[in-house]
Parts: C-alpha cells; structure tokens; sequence
C-alpha cells in the first residue's frame, strides 16, 4: 500500500528554515494525475495547507505561506520537501505529508497521510 513518512528535525530555532522531507513508498510521485501536499496543525488550531507540488513539478502555496515557502521534489528518491523560511514560534505543530489522488483544486481527495511529525520552533 502508499505510504508517506515525514523526517527532519523535531526542533528548528525562529529565523531558520524549517526543513521536512516527505518519503512515499510504492506509489510514485511523478505519476499523473497526483499531487503531494503538506498541511500542518497547530495546537489548539485546525488543520492549514501549506501548498503542494504536482506530478510534473508544478507548485502552489496558501497565501500565509507562499512568500516563504518552498516545496520542492527528488524524484529519483521517491521524496518531496518543505522548507518554511524564517521560521517563527507560531509554525510549531504537527506536519503533514499528504496525497491528492483527485484532479480538482477545490476538493481534493486526501489519501493517504504521512504519520505527521512534531515541529517545535523554539530558541
């Protein structure tokens, strides 16, 4: 079955760059017509999309997101990345790496999600 598995640092101090790499296993991240996502949920808030990346590398962000954000692809390792610049306290939380299998921008159809992995933006 796919599976998606965030990694990267559980702690990142404000002003750096927040840095996660997505692994997907048996699906591919280049076939058509997915897209790869990653949303975040802050503690005591709900879920946020951060922005994702398509099959053929094509990205859109969430307006909180897109002057510092990046998402980006290695497509032969299977994997897709998140790097937040200058990061700041309220970017603590959980992150998510997710799956679009849909092909609507308006409603998309999640599955499956990465685990998630803990954020702490913190000196």
């Amino acid at each position: 079955q796919v599976q998606l598995r965030e990694s990267g640092p559980g702690l990142v101090k404000p002003s750096q760059t927040l840095s996660l790499t997505c692994s997907v296993s048996v699906a591919s991240i280049s076939e058509i017509y997915f897209w790869w996502n990653w949303i975040l949920l802050p503690p005591g808030k709900g879920l946020e999309w951060i922005g994702s990346i398509g099959y053929d590398g094509n990205t859109y962000y969430g307006p909180s997101f897109k002057s510092r954000t990046y998402i980006s692809r290695d497509t032969p390792k299977n994997q897709f990345t998140l790097q937040l610049l200058s990061a700041i306290p309220e970017d603590t939380a959980m992150y998510f790496c997710v799956r679009d299998v849909s092909r609507n921008f308006y409603c998309p159809q999640y599955d499956p999600w990465g685990q998630g992995t803990q954020v702490t933006v913190s000196t």
